[in-house]
């Protein structure tokens, strides 16, 4: 039998916008989420890196996926990044993250102490025996050292509520062979792949660029759903650009520079993370220019 689709198209993984002292714009965010929804995107993801996970306090982590529910009201599902490379630590946001209402978890790859590919197995079996949600798992070994191979994948879709990877490897092979062995959903997690997964059978993408153009990044998929297939991958091209302008520095840090060059009030980033360059701010500029995003 197989799993339940958490969801279908495009989920923005949704930036966290903050005043300029660095505290959390829990007003704008509610505005953000409710012109995403309007705009058509299939999923809210809260507290992913886009959204400054590693920077949020716990009591600030729990209160974004509570108000993200709330504002979100049942209109589409509400996806809450609680990976941590703190086995324990990821239990215990897990639980928080159920408690206050989210829908499914999306859970990254232990970092930087990373684990083995046995570790991985052990560490995904914990969390998911500890709650009730579906699980996505997060795989971005750019970021976070380890890769999750497709015999890790295979045993994990087991696990009954291990419904979901988010590829973010770039290995089409390694996609190729999960779509082939496993009962598991696939999202990219690049927004410049998109229609390369859903070719190997995916339902969607865990999207950067659906905070800029929501719409546009749902009907990528859409198109693919509905048959068009030339359409969805004119799409995919037309926006590539624009998707690559919004990683010219470490993400989120381009994507709320667009973010408040169209008029949000997304703020800055919390340090580590910093501003860019003024030749970074201009390709991001130039980039929403040129998609008539702004004059």
């Amino acid at each position: 039998m197989s799993k339940q689709t958490v969801f279908t198209g495009a989920g923005v993984a949704i930036i966290t916008p903050m005043y300029a002292d660095g505290t959390v714009n829990y007003d704008e965010f509610r505005r953000i989420i409710d012109d995403q929804i309007t705009r058509g995107s299939d999923a809210i993801i809260a507290c992913g890196t886009t959204g400054e996970s590693p920077t949020l306090d716990h009591e600030e982590h729990v209160e974004v996926i509570r108000v993200a529910v709330e504002q979100t009201a049942g209109r589409v599902p509400v996806i809450a990044g609680t990976g941590s490379n703190d086995t324990a630590y990821c239990i215990q946001l897990s639980k928080d993250a159920e408690a206050v209402g989210a829908d499914a978890l999306l859970l990254v790859t232990p970092y930087y102490n990373k684990t083995s590919q046995r570790g991985l197995i052990a560490h995904y079996k914990a969390v998911a025996e500890a709650v009730n949600l579906p699980i996505i798992l997060y795989n971005v070994p750019s970021r976070c050292g380890v890769n999750i191979q497709p015999d890790t994948v295979v045993a994990l879709s087991k696990i009954p509520n291990i419904v979901a990877i988010k590829q973010a490897s770039g290995d089409f092979s390694a996609t190729a062979r999960i779509a082939a062995e496993c009962d598991i959903d696939i999202y990219s997690g690049n927004d410049d792949q998109i229609t390369p997964i859903l070719a190997l059978g995916g339902k969607g993408v865990i999207s950067v660029l659906s905070n800029v153009i929501p719409t546009e990044t749902h009907e990528i998929c859409q198109k693919w759903f509905d048959g068009d297939i030339a359409g969805s991958i004119a799409m995919q091209l037309e926006y590539l650009e624009l998707a690559n302008s919004l990683f010219c520095d470490v993400n989120p840090i381009p994507v709320k520079e667009a973010m408040n060059l169209l008029g949000w009030n997304a703020g800055p980033c919390r340090m580590p993370l910093y501003e860019m360059d003024e030749a970074g701010k201009a390709k991001v500029a130039n980039a929403l220019k040129k998609y008539g995003l702004i004059q």
